[in-house]
């Protein structure tokens, strides 16, 4: 067996479950999960319709690359949504599907880590709190991961400046999240430009994780991409050691659809094209064909911002009043990233423990480092369940602090 597999620490909702054993909650209450991103919005009836209609197509072998008429869709709706000047964007080189983003921010890793690098490992950065699958992927692409904190003073935003010179000059690959998880922070223009000058100088591909880049409180500020800043790059390549990731899952209520995209460094991408041919990742035609309707189309995206809109207008009305827990509305995003008074795990067994409705700890989404997990004393709450299920699950938050 792979010796990395033994590296990897287990997921958080594997640690959620052992903090809950045991505890009885009430038979009377309707359980309320607020751990799990998963949308549970309706997904569009167009996009369901375009799947019922090919299925047929599922006679036909893929191609890994995936449709033309696919990777121009979505090479057609990076480039309305940030704003990247007609044919910087090559559906035929700078864009390609994937199985949804899960799957391709752990492949990005095996294919650009090179783990021949002598005494000491390649570093892969890391945001912390973070998703796992970046940890995962660096720890079985034979690298030490490096976690960089967002922390409350700074806004949840990143430090790049802070992280060691000696760590980056070991770094191959950085992981970004933006909107970020758990906190809903957005990367400005400017911190992304520092980013990549620092990332150029040392030769990292930068990744960002773009997912929840479509569920936003103002439709007339949507979150920075990483993509239209370093469209303004001098260079003969402005995309170079750039790749981003994109999925329907948040922005389409598609999660079972598996369906999302990578775009930027083309050389990148050809070699990572290679990488998913032998790794057999292939879109299924009616996924595809599905995906082109979902990217073409806007009308159910702005509906479901305003779903998302009304339940955190309703949950921090009922909440941010509320002594022994801090909320505020995140810059975008779907989680309240919400401090609490105390250990966060006490909180969280004592919440399904008297109101029946789970949250996931911080610290399961984080780890220790230079002493201190900037995951403790927060929980992470998904506003992703119908609006009365939420209102229930704060106004039953409200009352078990009371």
């Amino acid at each position: 067996m792979n010796p990395n597999l033994d590296r990897l620490h287990p997921y958080p909702f594997e640690k959620l479950a052992e903090l809950k054993a045991g505890a009885e909650p009430p038979a009377d209450r309707k359980h309320i999960p607020l751990s799990i991103g998963e949308p549970r919005h309706a997904p569009p009836a167009i996009v369901l319709d375009t799947l019922r209609e090919t299925l047929p197509e599922i006679a036909r072998y893929p191609a890994t690359k995936g449709e033309p008429a696919l990777r121009q869709a979505m090479a057609g709706w990076l480039s309305r949504r940030f704003n990247l000047a007609d044919g910087l964007l090559d559906p035929e080189t700078n864009v390609l599907p994937v199985a949804g983003t899960r799957e391709a921010l752990f492949a990005i890793a095996q294919a650009v880590v090179d783990r021949d690098t002598g005494d000491q490992p390649p570093v892969v950065l890391m945001p912390n709190p973070f998703y796992q699958i970046y940890e995962g992927a660096a720890l079985l692409a034979g690298a030490e991961p490096y976690y960089y904190p967002t922390l409350p003073e700074n806004g949840f935003l990143p430090d790049f400046e802070a992280v060691p010179e000696s760590i980056w000059q070991r770094a191959q690959l950085l992981y970004v999240c933006s909107p970020g998880n758990p906190s809903g922070a957005v990367i400005d223009a400017e911190r992304y430009r520092h980013l990549l000058a620092k990332a150029r100088r040392h030769d990292v591909v930068v990744a960002a994780d773009e997912c929840y880049s479509e569920i936003y409180f103002d439709e007339d500020a949507p979150p920075t991409g990483l993509l239209e800043v370093a469209a303004t790059r001098d260079g003969d390549d402005p995309f170079e050691n750039v790749i981003v990731f994109h999925s329907l899952s948040k922005r389409s209520n598609l999660p079972g659809l598996r369906s999302g995209l990578v775009a930027g460094d083309a050389a990148l991408l050809k070699r990572f094209l290679r990488y998913r041919t032998y790794q057999g990742c292939a879109l299924p035609l009616p996924t595809q064909l599905a995906s082109i309707t979902a990217w073409n189309d806007e009308a159910h995206v702005r509906a479901n911002r305003a779903f998302y809109r009304e339940k955190f207008d309703a949950v921090l009305e009922i909440l941010e009043p509320v002594a022994g827990i801090d909320v505020h509305r995140p810059d975008a995003g779907f989680y309240l990233w919400a401090g609490v008074e105390g250990d966060e795990r006490d909180f969280a067994r004592q919440l399904f423990a008297e109101q029946n409705i789970t949250v996931l700890p911080g610290r399961f989404l984080s780890r220790e480092a230079d002493g201190v997990n900037p995951g403790a004393g927060f929980v992470r709450m998904a506003l992703v369940a119908e609006l009365d299920d939420c209102v229930e699950a704060a106004k039953r938050i409200r009352a078990m602090l009371s």
